[in-house]
């Protein structure tokens, strides 16, 4: 029988390396072609957030 509670490791905090904890949330709607494209990628939280700042860091360039 499953523990009710779960798997003990589940209940850790995660621990991150980031110098910046990622406490936020964005929700935005993608085509089904995007998400399935990105769901492909190794890692696509990661792969969403380094697109995000590219971008960022582009504007930031283009209009200072």
């Amino acid at each position: 029988m499953p523990n009710p509670k779960g798997n003990p490791q589940n209940l850790k905090p995660i621990q991150s390396d980031r110098d910046k904890p990622l406490s936020e949330y964005i929700h935005l709607r993608v085509t089904k072609e995007m998400k399935d494209e990105v769901q492909q990628k190794d890692n696509p939280p990661e792969f969403c957030r380094r697109a995000i700042q590219e971008a960022l860091d582009k504007d930031k360039k283009e209009n200072p």
